[in-house]
């Protein structure tokens, strides 16, 4: 092994860490979110750098890029639920083997963890997700997304590039 098991250097910290900064996510997440939908009509667009980025008020009930959008919800939510208990075990797992002083790999580890739960925290509520942030250059629309997206994104590509570049074994 490679002393990456929980041990006297690896104490509560880490764990305080990961749920602190996910959690921070998740509130984050969820009062833009309540902020966008109580300011907004559905659909309405507010451009804030013109030709570049919008507020666009949007509900997705698939996931990235509308995947199982056309499915029912009886569907929709289960499978969902389930998809982010997983993920977020796996990634709580994860944590487990990582030692404290990967601070990187753990904050990432936490930003794709509390976007998860802000997600789901919208499916159950609403049986779909909120999205509002619309990216676009020259007539070509990246789709719409939102804060927890972006940090699942940005956690997803450091653990990825710290994978590829070879900084570390990420754990």
């Amino acid at each position: 092994m490679s002393g990456r098991t929980d041990g006297p250097a690896d104490g509560p910290g880490k764990w305080l860490l990961v749920a602190l900064v996910a959690a921070a996510i998740v509130v984050l997440d969820q009062w833009t979110k309540h902020a966008i939908a109580g300011s907004m009509r559905l659909h309405e667009t507010r451009t804030i750098l013109p030709g570049f980025f919008d507020l666009t008020y949007v509900r997705n009930t698939g996931a990235a890029f509308s995947m199982f959008a056309g499915r029912s919800a009886a569907f929709r939510i289960p499978f969902f639920t389930a998809i982010t208990a997983v993920a977020g075990a796996a990634i709580l797992g994860f944590v487990r083997r990582t030692p404290a002083s990967r601070r990187i790999v753990l904050l990432s580890c936490a930003a794709v963890l509390g976007g998860a739960i802000g997600n789901l925290i919208d499916r159950l509520r609403h049986g779909e997700v909120i999205d509002f942030l619309s990216v676009h250059w020259q007539g070509h629309f990246w789709p719409a997304f939102n804060v927890a997206d972006s940090f699942i994104t940005v956690g997803v590509l450091v653990l990825l590039g710290r994978a590829l570049l070879g900084h570390d074994d990420l754990g």
